[in-house]
């Protein structure tokens, strides 16, 4: 039974503290987390435009720090889930040797997007639809689990 969730994304300040935010509303009783790939943002808060377009929904993103994903997260998490395929290969570059621990692409949770990615709101600056497909991914996300 999937328990730990841990969302990943590149700088942790945008689409995965967004996905941790909206899925911690939708299933309370899931522990989950957020990192970022690289370490540009570690100890930040979410970026300023993306809390204020997540509480326009009702998700608080306030309490989040951003932190660097490691190695030791395949074992603290039951799934890691990755906005895009840079950040999978990223993480599957440090998944230590036997370690069986899923990782999936957010968007494998919402088909019917038709597309393979949740972009980066940081660069295209459509925060309210990165936060409409990360709603739709974390919706297929709880009923899969």
């Amino acid at each position: 039974m999937t328990t730990r969730i841990l969302f990943v994304c590149l700088g942790n300040i945008c689409r995965s503290p967004a996905a941790e935010g909206v899925f911690r509303t939708l299933a309370p009783h899931i522990e989950t987390d957020s990192a970022g790939t690289s370490d540009w943002h570690v100890g930040e808060p979410p970026y300023g435009p993306m809390q204020q377009a997540a509480r326009a929904r009702g998700h608080d993103l306030s309490d989040l720090r951003a932190r660097q994903f490691h190695a030791g997260d395949f074992e603290a998490f039951d799934l890691i889930i990755a906005m895009d395929t840079a950040n999978l290969h990223e993480i599957e570059a440090q998944r230590p040797h036997g370690n069986a621990t899923p990782v999936r692409l957010f968007t494998e949770y919402a088909p019917e997007s038709g597309t393979d990615h949740v972009p980066d709101p940081y660069y295209t600056r459509d925060f309210d639809g990165t936060l409409d497909l990360i709603e739709q991914a974390a919706q297929g996300l709880r009923k899969t689990l």
